[in-house]
């Protein structure tokens, strides 16, 4: 897996921020962008910052590992933040097989608002995303956009964490629970 992009940019005065990934590739390629560690700054607009709108990018690409044929079929998608009063965060997605440009999937999103998430504002959502064909070399991009009125400056907007969490395709976990439940049947037969 190699990470092309994590930054965001905080406004006024464009405070360029550096963010922070995890990546995990086994059994499975995860990423997470921790953007609550952001630095200088987290990502966070509104209440408490001199900040009315910020910017987050992440873009990645995963190649295929040698000697694993597996696909991928989709991902976890998970986003957590914070929106509270008149607040908004959207989020663009998109994935394209890097042997042929094709787009395996392009969306978009919004969360706003007070009443959304918790008495706080605070939410964690999973997005399941199927690709429109599986994939072992795929670029993904990301990008999100968080902003409060200027008129409501005790509004908040917080990105505290994007993940990506992926899943195989269907084949490749049928072939490794037979291989786990041939493992078990060996086990049974020298005891």
């Amino acid at each position: 897996m190699n990470i092309l992009n994590s930054s965001g940019v905080l406004n006024p005065p464009s405070v360029v921020v550096s963010v922070p990934t995890a990546v995990n590739t086994s059994p499975l390629p995860q990423i997470t962008f921790l953007t609550a560690a952001a630095t200088p700054n987290p990502i966070l607009v509104g209440n408490g910052t001199n900040f009315l709108n910020a910017t987050f990018s992440g873009a990645y690409q995963i190649s295929p590992m040698p000697g694993n044929t597996s696909l991928l079929t989709g991902f976890n998608f998970v986003i957590a933040g914070v929106v509270d009063g008149s607040a908004m965060i959207v989020w663009q997605k998109k994935v394209v097989r890097n042997s042929d440009n094709a787009i395996l999937y392009n969306d978009s999103g919004m969360f706003a608002g007070s009443g959304f998430g918790g008495t706080d504002g605070a939410f964690s959502v999973v997005i399941p995303v199927p690709l429109s064909a599986p994939a072992n070399d795929v670029s993904v991009y990301e990008n999100f956009l968080l902003f409060v009125l200027p008129t409501q400056p005790a509004s908040t907007a917080s990105l505290l964490l994007v993940e990506q969490d992926w899943v195989p395709e269907p084949a490749s976990m049928i072939a490794l629970g037979s291989g786990l439940v041939g493992l078990m049947a060996l086990r049974r037969r020298k005891r």
